[in-house]
């Protein structure tokens, strides 16, 4: 991993059982090492077990030490916002399994529960309840979190939301940016409810000592304003903030193993005999070669010299094998397990010995339909383990999918992939949202928008299209568009127009699936995937038979009136009589 996150934090806490009998309060924290400091961030996490509950306390802890645990657990291509909630998911599931043995819910493992998570240059929150993150910034006190609270009186308050209450739950989500200085603060009730944002501020203006010290001094004010309850504070505070790395760091880094010289059949390069070249474009040289150790077939790929002082170019070059690495799935191509150490930048994969999807289509002129749907299937089984693990090809095309010996297809080429949890983590170079393709490329990424899985199943309805017809859907004016009014006024072609063997719902499911705007397209990979293999009633109302069909419905509907009328009309002369 070339990206390393250099954040520095002081931490302190402080809890007290007040004047209450038990402390059903719970707070933790971690400050992990690389990797996982870049990739997951400094965590921290407090919990009010409902006092109610006869196992609030239980609650509290299971759900801070499972959170501090089960998120580090996750894996370190998701974004912040997914590992938080599918880990809260988890946690209130269990909690809300084990109250089940109580006599009402209310009464189970409930507790209150906030989380503020530090990854590079940003302030991850999740918050369910009446716990409270605070953010000190230039002497203001910034409530960040809302309570989940209903005033009943002066006096009573009572949970709307909590941790554990209800099968499912509904989390509170917050980014925000952070800098140099900023102090975070997490309270229960017992503390911020006996002090406010302005007694807050005016502790924090007499107060210098240690974050520890502060903390006691918070709970001490709050005891000393009559608080009934269980007081719990921490404090984090941002001492150092840099952007991963300055510019010229990393583009050493990124640079610690030079290019490699030009390569051709019969040279030799770190074990790896070269066989033949296989493509080489304007981007990479791809070449397969032999491994003189193992005898075994790999996939060698070298970076264009082109690009030599393109820093955005190197990073997503050396996060290929990395993202490879990461997948296990028979439709994704595997990273190759080096046992010598590279002299030279370059990544290696599995030899998957087949065509590729474009001379494939080139040899397949009137393909079997079924053929082509069992192929795309198969493909869509592949970007969905991309998707599990939020990473979006983005350059997904006929010449970067290749079929196995049995026919499978295979997907290769990272080097356009976005990875959501990379995408949070700053560096000093500027990550292009526009790549891949133009003829296979979403209009949305075209446009510069932040890419999500719909550009993936857009670009996958255009390579079925061309599959069943030779052909692009939109045409030559799909190349030329450049903006949001030249994309709407694209008009799809019909596949059954190109190729009458192609069913009209079949054409349906890859218009809904390529259409212009994101929003009509579906909402999963496996809706798609359905339609493919499941004719959509829908779509037959769309072809030249759903033309015909609603013109006769069109003419029933006008002789029903009709005879309505006459029969009306027959009635109320024999009434009138």
């Amino acid at each position: 991993m070339h990206l390393h996150s250099h954040i520095q934090v002081s931490y302190g806490q402080a809890t007290d059982t007040g004047r209450k009998a038990r402390n059903d309060d719970c707070l933790g924290s971690r400050l992990p090492e690389e990797p996982l400091l870049t990739t997951k961030g400094v965590t921290v996490v407090i919990a009010d077990g409902v006092s109610a509950a006869e196992a609030g306390k239980q609650a509290g802890e299971i759900a801070v030490q499972g959170f501090l645990t089960d998120y580090y657990d996750t894996p370190d291509l998701w974004a912040v916002k997914t590992s938080g909630h599918r880990v809260l998911t988890a946690i209130n599931r269990w909690l809300y399994s084990l109250g089940r043995g109580f006599t009402s819910a209310q009464r189970g493992y409930v507790t209150t529960l906030s989380t503020l998570i530090i990854k590079s240059h940003s302030a991850h929150i999740f918050h369910i309840g009446d716990t409270r993150v605070c953010r000190l910034r230039g002497g203001q006190v910034e409530q960040i979190t809302r309570d989940h609270s209903l005033r009943i009186n002066d006096c009573d308050t009572q949970l709307t939301r909590a941790a554990g209450l209800n099968l499912s739950l509904d989390v509170d989500y917050h980014v925000t940016d952070v800098r140099e200085g900023d102090t975070f603060l997490l309270t229960t009730d017992g503390v911020h409810e006996h002090l406010g944002q302005a007694g807050l501020g005016d502790v924090f203006a007499g107060l210098n000592g240690s974050l520890d010290a502060t903390c006691e001094a918070l709970i001490a004010h709050a005891l000393a304003n009559g608080s009934q309850d269980n007081l719990s504070c921490q404090l984090l505070r941002i001492d150092h903030l840099s952007a991963d790395k300055d510019a010229a760091e990393l583009s050493r880094e990124l640079r610690q193993r030079p290019f490699s010289p030009n390569l051709a059949p019969g040279m030799v390069i770190d074990g790896f005999a070269i066989e033949a070249e296989i493509d080489a474009s304007k981007r990479s040289q791809i070449y397969r070669v032999r491994d003189r150790e193992s005898s075994g077939r790999f996939i060698l790929k070298t970076p264009s010299v082109n690009f030599e002082d393109d820093d955005a170019y190197l990073e997503r070059f050396v996060m290929e094998q990395w993202i490879a690495r990461r997948i296990d799935n028979p439709h994704v191509v595997k990273a190759a397990q080096l046992t010598r150490d590279p002299t030279f930048l370059y990544n290696v994969f599995e030899h998957v010995d087949g065509p590729t999807l474009g001379e494939w289509i080139r040899h397949h002129p009137q393909p079997d339909v079924r053929q082509v749907v069992d192929i795309l299937c198969g493909l869509i089984r592949g970007l969905n383990a991309l998707h599990r693990r939020e990473i979006i090809h983005r350059d997904l095309k006929p010449d970067n999918i290749v079929l196995d010996a049995e026919g499978e297809p295979v997907i290769i080429d990272f080097g356009a992939c976005f990875v959501a949890g990379i995408d949070e983590i700053a560096a000093p170079l500027e990550r292009d949202y526009v790549l891949g393709t133009v003829d296979y490329t979403a209009p949305e990424t075209r446009l510069g928008h932040r890419p999500d899985g719909r550009v993936d199943q857009f670009s996958l309805a255009v390579i079925a299209y061309e599959m069943l017809t030779g052909e692009h859907p939109f045409g030559r004016p799909f190349e030329k568009a450049q903006t949001l009014a030249d994309f709407a006024g694209l008009r799809h072609t019909p596949a059954y127009t190109h190729n009458p063997l192609v069913p009209v719902w079949l054409d349906g499911a890859l218009r809904k699936a390529m259409a212009i705007d994101p929003c009509n397209r579906y909402e999963e990979l496996s809706e798609f995937a359905h339609d493919l293999t499941h004719p959509n009633e829908k779509f037959l109302l769309i072809g030249p038979v759903g033309k015909g069909i609603n013109r006769s419905l069109a003419v029933w509907k006008i002789t029903a009136v009709v005879l309505l009328v006459v029969v009306a009309v027959l009635l109320f002369i024999l009434l009138s009589r």
